[in-house]
């Protein structure tokens, strides 16, 4: 004859012994190591990921690194190309008979190549001065006779003046300290003079202006 068991699910146990211990404890035990299993897996998969977009942008740099130097090269070269080469710089020859004739000038007005060769140190400052007076004016009035000055500068002497950039280097002459590039602002130490017109008498063929005063003799 068969013995039909039944078991009723609904009922609820009502006693806990080591048993049920036991076997909570290593329900709960697999339940943290599942737990610790999925956080581990996590954890590692971010790192995958994250070290395999730091691979892909260095992969990325190195591969566009060498278009960069290509490109910059180009641009070098282009550079090179449409710069325009420096204009060769022609050296003209000064003919000396100009010189000499302007020498001569200041020699017959103002007598001087006489007061520059004469021993000034026996001479009283007073003396000096004297001879200075008449020499100077001798200069100035040959220059002004056959030269028509002007300043470079409007400015005074002693005011700031701004030097933009691609100023005539011929013009303006930098001293002091003297540290990177234009515009400058500085002050006007000298305003400069530049010849606007000259007025020199035609020599002839025969003329020697190697002869700055002919020697004088009294009879």
């Amino acid at each position: 004859m068969n013995t039909i068991y039944a078991i009723d699910l609904t009922l609820k146990p009502t006693t806990f012994d080591l048993w049920h211990v036991c076997l909570a404890g290593t329900v709960a035990l697999f339940f943290l190591l599942l737990i610790v299993s999925l956080l581990t897996m996590f954890v590692r998969v971010s790192r995958c990921k994250k070290k395999m977009a730091q691979q892909s942008i260095q992969a990325s740099a190195q591969a566009s690194e060498p278009v960069i130097k290509i490109v910059e090269r180009i641009v070098e070269v282009e550079k090179l190309i449409h710069t325009p080469a420096p204009e060769p710089v022609i050296l003209k020859e000064c003919t000396p008979d100009a010189a000499l004739q302007l020498l001569g000038l200041l020699q017959k007005e103002a007598r001087f190549i006489d007061f520059i060769k004469e021993d000034i140190a026996s001479y009283s400052d007073a003396d000096v001065g004297v001879a200075a007076r008449i020499v100077h004016e001798g200069c100035n009035k040959a220059i002004n006779e056959h030269f028509s000055l002007a300043p470079i500068r409007s400015e005074l002497e002693g005011d700031k003046v701004i030097l933009a950039p691609g100023f005539d280097a011929s013009l303006v002459r930098l001293t002091g300290n003297i540290v990177g590039s234009a515009p400058f602002t500085g002050t006007l130490v000298h305003k400069g003079w530049q010849v606007t017109d000259i007025k020199m008498a035609k020599i002839t063929q025969s003329h020697n202006a190697h002869i700055i005063a002919a020697a004088e003799v009294e009879l």
